[in-house]
């Protein structure tokens, strides 16, 4: 199917990209992997008379740590940039887990990960690592930049809390207190394929004791599932056999699944608590270990 007939622009600057699309009035699209837009698009499952390419903008593919220890990743870093990190598995393991099970390598390639965060799959991968470790976004428009909580960001299915004419520049990763601990664990039936069931789990570890829990899941609901509540039964405790059991059924409790050619909604359930089950008991082990 050929895409409906659009005009396209390549902005040099922030300024320019914005005001495009204020001017456009929701008529726009920004465009920086194209990995989701662009398939949308000669599908018609959207159809933008403006698409605005913001590749050429200098200065969005850095990722950093700032002075307060906030983790931040701008709006032009492809997700093979997170993939190869080298430092990313010791400061930020969730986002480390995550980075290779995104879609295929070609993907990876192109891909960004503040586009794939705006996209808002249900089943997408970013916006579960990013809700479990209370990440927010920077959004520009017009009137100056705000931060949206990714708890409040992703609105349901392909929404998000942008204006139609704000762009997301930055992904915030909140430092950790403590020693960060988590994973992330990803059921398809095949590589590249939309998850059956995912499961993102970030913990800051006070030695032996937890002291902030966060969890979030992917493909088991019509939005991306804050499992946030459900997980915080860890906090002030130790990682036990009793403790992992409760965090478990709780966020399997907060899970929505239903059935379809994937799985029964009882069998993705399942999986969701086998993997928080495992991704705890593994943290417990090392911590086990390096004690």
């Amino acid at each position: 199917m050929y895409p409906s007939r659009f005009a396209y622009e390549a902005p040099k600057t922030l300024a320019e990209a914005i005001a495009l699309l204020d001017a456009n009035g929701g008529e726009a699209k920004v465009l920086s992997g194209g990995q989701s837009l662009i398939p949308m698009v000669k599908l018609r499952f959207a159809s933008p008379e403006l698409l605005v390419d913001i590749n050429n903008i200098p200065g969005l593919d850095y990722m950093r740590i700032d002075e307060q220890g906030n983790l931040r990743i701008g709006a032009l870093v492809r997700h093979e940039d997170l993939e190869h990190s080298t430092t990313l598995p010791a400061t930020h393991p969730t986002l480390a887990a995550a980075a290779h099970l995104v879609a295929d390598p070609i993907v990876r390639t192109r891909g960004t990960f503040v586009g794939s965060l705006c996209h808002a799959d249900p089943q997408g991968d970013w916006a579960a690592t990013m809700i479990a470790l209370g990440g927010r976004i920077v959004a520009q428009g017009p009137k100056g930049k705000r931060e949206i909580d990714m708890r409040e960001f992703v609105l349901g299915p392909f929404t998000n809390a942008l204006a139609f004419n704000e762009i997301a520049v930055e992904a915030i990763v909140p430092p950790v207190k403590g020693k960060a601990a988590g994973s992330y664990l990803k059921l398809e039936r095949r590589v590249g394929d939309f998850a059956t069931a995912s499961v993102a789990v970030a913990l800051d570890m006070n030695g032996t004791t937890v002291g902030r829990a966060g969890c979030a899941l992917a493909g088991v609901g019509g939005r991306t599932i804050d499992a946030n509540d459900a997980i915080s039964v860890l906090v002030g405790k130790t990682l036990n056999a009793e403790s992992i059991e409760a965090a478990a059924e709780a966020v399997a409790e907060a899970a929505d699944p239903r059935t379809d050619h994937r799985g029964s909604a009882d069998y993705k359930r399942h999986i969701v608590k086998t993997f928080v089950t495992r991704i705890l008991n593994n943290i417990a082990n090392s911590e086990q270990k390096a004690a």
